[in-house]
């Protein structure tokens, strides 16, 4: 899970990099607006990709979900001022 959200952030952000050096090295030469469209699209994707890289996925473990160690969980229980039932 960890690794295939690491793998589409290192992807978009490679991919903003990309957007953003073409707009400017290549594009800018044939098109002004077309390297500021390409600027303003590689602004959006730092956002987006930070959303995605701290998505929680269906198998990840939530703060406070029990660990299924029972010690484990009273002890944590105790500290944040909870009673087990």
């Amino acid at each position: 899970m960890y690794a295939r959200r690491r793998r589409a952030y290192f992807l978009l952000m490679g991919g903003c990099l990309v957007l953003f050096v073409s707009a400017w090295a290549f594009v800018r030469l044939w098109s002004v607006p077309a390297a500021v469209a390409m600027c303003v699209v590689a602004m959006v994707i730092p956002p987006v990709a930070a959303i995605i890289a701290n998505r929680r996925g269906p198998d990840d473990r939530w703060w406070d979900d029990p660990s299924g160690d029972p010690e484990s969980d009273d002890w944590w229980d105790e500290l944040d001022g909870k009673k087990r039932r």
